[in-house]
């Protein structure tokens, strides 16, 4: 564990006009006024999270960091991972939120790649360096409806809540960490609908404007063995988090040479 410190770094907000950004998977056509996210660049503290570590609350804060073990190395077989590596994350996922059922809809290996939408494969991205958070009030009951069709009806009458598991590959992270922005530090106005535009479908997540009242946490040289859970969507509306900003970012502290962040990321839907 390092000492408590905090670390001054830019993050990609977004600029709120009034109108929905956009991002599209394809060419649009020429006389389309693209609405970019993540042109407001603002530098702000974010704080190191193991003092608190104890004390934070997926329900309060938006995110929780547990151990998790790193007897799993197959991360370079994708059957692998979904026939054994998922099956960890659902008793993680269960264990730390109490929920009854758990199920992994995808997974995504970042890794320091070109930032380009378009040139990514499906499993492995680029590292998101974008004040964002993956579901809104319409995309997390639709996405239930796209994987689970037949029962979804039942299942979105009851608490349903959407962790993604987020670990180290098989290194510390020593360079592009994630930041979460602590929940509670966030006004609704703040979450901006961003559409996600393929040539079949508009898909939607949130991104952020900036606010000064927003606090930022990390937690620096996370190891292999350690995992956040980290809420993005809760469809409870009785005061606790519902949402979560996170991205990763560019951390000052880096020294040259460090190796390059490997992560996994888990994507999961809890029912209560």
């Amino acid at each position: 564990m390092t000492p408590a410190r905090s670390v001054r770094a830019t993050l990609n907000y977004t600029v709120d006009n009034g109108r929905p950004p956009d991002y599209y998977f394809y060419e649009p056509d020429p006389g389309v006024e693209l609405n970019p996210p993540g042109t407001d660049l603002k530098e702000v503290d974010i704080h190191d999270g193991w003092p608190e570590v104890h004390q934070l609350s997926a329900d309060r804060e938006g995110f929780e960091l547990h151990d998790f073990g790193a007897d799993f190395q197959q991360f370079d077989d994708d059957a692998a991972i979904q026939s054994q590596f998922y099956d960890q994350v659902i008793g993680f996922v269960k264990r730390h939120t109490g929920a009854r059922r758990v199920v992994v809809f995808d997974h995504t290996i970042r890794k320091r790649l070109p930032a380009d939408l378009k040139a990514q494969t499906t499993v492995q991205r680029p590292a998101v360096l974008l004040v964002h958070s993956d579901y809104t009030v319409n995309s997390g009951p639709q996405r239930v409806r796209d994987i689970l069709p037949d029962e979804a009806d039942a299942l979105l009458q009851r608490r349903v809540a959407f962790f993604n598991v987020w670990k180290p590959l098989r290194e510390r992270v020593e360079e592009l960490p994630l930041a979460m922005c602590d929940a509670r530090t966030h006004d609704e106005g703040d979450m901006l609908r961003m559409d996600l535009k393929y040539r079949e479908r508009t898909g939607e997540i949130y991104v952020m404007r900036h606010s000064p009242k927003h606090r930022w946490l990390y937690f620096p040289q996370m190891q292999a063995h350690q995992a956040l859970l980290l809420k993005t969507y809760d469809s409870e509306t009785d005061g606790r988090a519902r949402f979560m900003g996170h991205t990763a970012f560019e951390d000052p502290t880096t020294p040259p040479g460090a190796p390059r962040r490997e992560s996994i990321e888990v994507r999961t839907m809890a029912f209560f």
